[in-house]
């Protein structure tokens, strides 16, 4: 009797094992399976959040930020972001480059995207690529923004996105109220501890800066204020690495509005032979310099920044000995140069002494940056007597050094990971 009931409800090498064990044979080992069949079977992880459920490819990385509210959310990494980061996250100096991944949090308070897709279209969600290599999207189902991003092609990003689907059981959140704003950072009147207007609208400043992957939170900003005049915020491009949560036109305001001068810098497709992924090729140079002067003006605009303020383009180190790669980046920067002014804007350079800002400083029978700010991490805090930059390139008040590489500081009771930049140069 009980030998028939167990085959009624085992079979296969399950009943085997276990009517064998029964009757005093012992355990029989099942024959081992292929893995291909087990993948098959388990199919993708499934996460979910606000109702949405998201099959998360193997080998990405899921972070919960309500739980773990100093992660960065870096876009340079497989990973499924969910929530909303913290206001101070624990970012690198730089981050340059990307890759899949995605970043799902609530709507409210601002966040939404202006591309409303509804649950029902998922399915046949199509990405177009584009200049910022992104694509962002609210679901008011869920009552969701989705930001995802891509290295360099947008399938598999669309892939993951058509195969999500909402709870059949959600309804999307009430609204939460907005967080209260940070205390003490509205622009104060000229006077003792501020920097009057005369000061902020002038086109070039020296003193301290520093650069960080992600824009501080606006209670930071405050603490560091007294050690540094100018800070550096990534507008955009395809090849920007952290998110931006704090980063909006009120974000700029108020940091202007404590003394600080900026340094807008748009991250856009690298040298062909660069590491990084997102690369522009020595046919299309002279196309996507163009292009990423008309994208970096436009985000630009949608911070505040007005025409007249520099930006730099972040070209990250090269090999500079490779003759068509260096003239491709020539004809990239030519462009990048022409188009930006014809937006109204200042166009200027971010690149290695060594290589970026020493071809350009040479080359001749192009446009050139109308400033630099070039990286050489030999600790010396000056602007000049660099031995890849003789001194009459950009001279005078057209030139920022990046003199030391990531490394953290502690200052107003804040921490921070940070390049650290001395200024004698174009700023907003």
């Amino acid at each position: 009797m009980r030998q028939a009931v167990l085959f009624s409800v085992l079979s296969g090498a399950a009943a085997t094992a276990t009517v064998l064990a029964v009757l005093g044979a012992g355990p029989a080992r099942p024959a081992p399976r292929p893995a291909a069949a087990l993948a098959a079977e388990s199919g993708p992880r499934i996460v979910e959040y606000r109702g949405l459920r998201v099959p998360v490819p193997a080998g990405w990385r899921v972070h919960r930020l309500d739980a773990d509210p100093t992660r960065c959310v870096r876009y340079d990494r497989h990973a499924v972001y969910l929530g909303r980061p913290g206001p101070q996250p624990d970012c690198p100096a730089r981050v340059v480059g990307r890759t899949e991944a995605l970043h799902i949090e609530p709507a409210e308070n601002g966040r939404g995207s202006r591309t409303v897709v509804h649950a029902g279209r998922l399915a046949t969600l199509k990405i177009a690529p584009n200049a910022e290599h992104e694509t962002r999207l609210t679901l008011p189902e869920a009552g969701v923004t989705i930001t995802g991003v891509y290295g360099t092609d947008p399938g598999r990003l669309q892939r993951v996105l058509r195969g999500s689907r909402l709870s059949g059981t959600w309804t999307a959140a009430p609204r939460e109220p907005a967080p209260l704003s940070s205390p003490d950072v509205r622009r104060e009147s000229p006077g003792k501890g501020s920097v009057p207007d005369d000061a902020l609208d002038r086109p070039w400043v020296r003193g301290k800066g520093f650069d960080t992957c992600t824009a501080p939170s606006l209670a930071t900003m405050k603490a560091w204020r007294p050690s540094f005049k100018v800070t550096n915020i990534y507008i955009g491009g395809a090849a920007r690495g952290c998110a931006q949560p704090n980063l909006t036109a009120s974000w700029v305001e108020q940091v202007r509005g404590m003394g600080y001068r900026i340094t807008p810098t748009y991250v856009g497709l690298q040298a062909p032979c660069g590491t990084r992924p997102q690369r522009f090729t020595r046919k299309n140079a002279a196309k996507q310099g163009a292009k990423a002067a008309v994208d970096a003006a436009r985000r630009a605009r949608a911070l505040g920044i007005p025409e007249g303020a520099p930006i730099y383009f972040d070209m990250e180190a090269y090999n500079s000995k490779k003759k068509a790669c260096k003239a491709a980046v020539l004809r990239f920067v030519d462009r990048w140069v022409e188009r930006l002014t014809d937006e109204g804007y200042v166009p200027c350079l971010y690149s290695s002494a060594k290589s970026g800002i020493r071809d350009v400083g040479w080359a001749t029978g192009i446009s050139k940056p109308d400033g630099v700010w070039f990286a050489n991490w030999n600790g010396r805090a000056s602007v000049y007597n660099d031995k890849h930059l003789p001194d009459r390139w950009w001279s005078p008040h057209r030139r920022i050094k990046q003199y030391r590489g990531g490394h953290k500081e502690r200052h107003g009771g804040v921490t921070l990971n940070i390049d650290s930049n001395i200024v004698d140069g174009r700023v907003y």
